[in-house]
């Protein structure tokens, strides 16, 4: 019995197959790593964005809180010898109700529990005796006091801050009570209802007991939220970012912050389906950016597995006829199959190295000044063609620091880049939610104010102003900018607009440092 010998392998092909296996696992390997490097980042990103945003809301919330609480009190004070005085009652209550747009409605209720003076009189509570154990929370309080959510006896689900009323003599009198009506126009919608919700982002409220007292959906407002991390966490005074998964099953990126003062917890979220969604353009990008390099590399591995296999071919038929006098001859000069080798190896290297090269490409600059948090050179223009595309009109403010040279001569570079971090806090203190702010140069600022006058961003200008000059920075102390000021309609040029702005700096600088210029339109 006889068998056939198997085919001999072709070096030529195996080592072809072998050098595109290796390339594909290579490029594969790369692209997965590109892909979980920027997940990564961007669900990180998002998280942190998310817990800043919920802290900044939290923190307006408390002063919002603090200020309604000082209101509260001053009326309380104000109601101590006028309790008795039915006309006296109605009119604190008319006027802490439409002094602002805080509370929905303003009650007094005396010792005995009976609604004594209301704002607005359509409430027609007036006359009636408090009763159920939620409407009660303020009158056994005796004391400052933000209740849990109750039906009030108008039939609104509320939210009352309450501050009581004693005679000199310690005698309880009652107390008086703003509230927040939760499932109608409030406070709270003014003040958190300005997040961005296109692409499914929102943020809610809960009160301590885990109780939605804000929601974009108004019939949630008034669920109890249970078996939700974010919401355990902020309850317990904690500050920050997890994945979580709402109630409708979706990935949610939380982030969140307590509201110390009244012990409600602000959660910012964004779906995560919505973070990642350019991930995957990104990363067909990344691969159609790569395919005519990875052609290129192939094509090559392909004539360097034609040139490698010609010395291997010789060998062999020169070890076929060892007969031949040149046997030894031919042999020798089979030895420069080794230094091929070498350049295959590095012509490999130089095409992974170029492949890297194009990936890294890709992890462009930031937009973002390092030092100051501000937007750069890159990231100011790319706001400036917003405005452009969208016709935005807008004020711009050109600042730099006065005599920034000598700060930076006398107490050196370190102190000079204090003060520019000083002043961009500054400057993002007081800026607008949609405001544009710029680092242009070393200490070279630049303002955009959408939708703002020429003389309000004056009145802008000045404030930052005189709020520079009333800060102190260790070290160095008392600081001045000088500030140029103008105004861009869609029609304008907007390199011109920049020009009068910097023409107006020059102006300011001129004129003594220290001051903001208004530029003249027709410059």
């Amino acid at each position: 019995m006889s068998f056939r010998p198997l085919p001999r392998l072709n070096l030529r092909n195996l080592m072809l197959a072998m050098a595109i296996f290796s390339v594909v696992i290579t490029l594969f390997n790369t692209f997965y790593a590109t892909y979980e490097v920027q997940r990564t980042l961007l669900i990180n990103n998002t998280l942190e964005a998310n817990r800043a945003y919920a802290a900044k809301l939290a923190e307006v919330t408390d002063s919002v809180i603090h200020s309604t609480r000082q209101q509260l009190a001053y009326s309380a004070a104000e109601l101590v010898t006028r309790m008795n005085d039915e006309s006296a009652l109605m009119a604190e209550a008319r006027r802490l109700h439409e002094q602002t747009n805080t509370f929905n409605s303003v009650v007094v209720v005396n010792a005995k529990g009976v609604i004594v003076a209301t704002s607005p009189d359509t409430l027609q509570v007036k006359g009636l005796r408090l009763s159920s154990a939620s409407a009660l929370q303020s009158l056994k309080a005796r004391a400052p006091l933000i209740t849990d959510p109750f039906v009030s006896p108008s039939g609104n689900y509320i939210v009352s801050l309450s501050h009581p009323v004693f005679a000199a003599s310690g005698e309880y009198l009652g107390y008086i009570s703003g509230t927040i009506y939760l499932k109608q126009s409030n406070m709270l919608g003014e003040l958190l209802g300005r997040h961005y919700y296109q692409d499914g982002s929102y943020l809610y409220v809960v009160d301590r007991n885990k109780t939605l007292i804000y929601h974009p959906d108004p019939a949630r407002i008034g669920e109890r939220v249970s078996g939700n991390p974010a919401i355990d966490e902020v309850l317990q005074g904690q500050e920050h970012a997890h994945q979580v998964v709402n109630s409708a099953g979706t990935d949610m990126l939380a982030g969140f912050a307590p509201v110390n003062s009244t012990g409600w917890g602000i959660v910012a979220q964004r779906p995560k389906a919505a973070t990642l969604a350019g991930i995957k353009e990104h990363l067909l990008q990344v691969v159609l950016k790569s395919v005519p390099v990875g052609l290129l590399t192939l094509a090559g591995i392909w004539l360097s597995a034609l040139f490698i296999s010609q010395p291997l071919r010789q060998l062999a038929t020169s070890a076929g006829l060892m007969n031949r006098q040149s046997a030894q001859t031919d042999i020798t000069g089979v030895s420069s199959w080794y230094f091929e080798a070498a350049q295959l190896k590095q012509a490999i290297l130089r095409g992974i190295g170029l492949l890297n090269e194009r990936i890294h490409q890709l992890h462009t600059d930031s937009h973002t000044d390092a030092l100051t948090g501000l937007l750069n050179r890159r990231g100011m223009q790319q706001a400036l063609d917003h405005f452009q595309k969208e016709q935005v009109p807008f004020s711009l403010i050109a600042l730099d620091i006065d005599h920034f040279k000598s700060v930076n001569d006398r107490f050196g570079h370190d102190s000079g880049d204090q003060v520019i971090r000083q002043l961009a806090g500054i400057m993002q203190h007081q800026a607008r939610r949609n405001d544009v702010l710029c680092r242009s140069g070393g200490e070279e600022f630049m303002i955009f104010l959408p939708g703002t006058s020429a003389s309000n961003a004056l009145d802008v200008a000045e404030r930052l102003r005189h709020q520079v000059q009333a800060t102190s920075v260790e070290l160095v102390g008392q600081i001045s900018i000088s500030l140029g000021v103008t105004y861009c309609d869609p029609a304008d040029s907007i390199t011109d607009a920049l020009k009068r702005a910097d023409k107006a700096l020059y102006q300011a600088k001129q004129q003594g440092r220290n001051r903001a210029v208004l530029a003249d339109p027709g410059a």
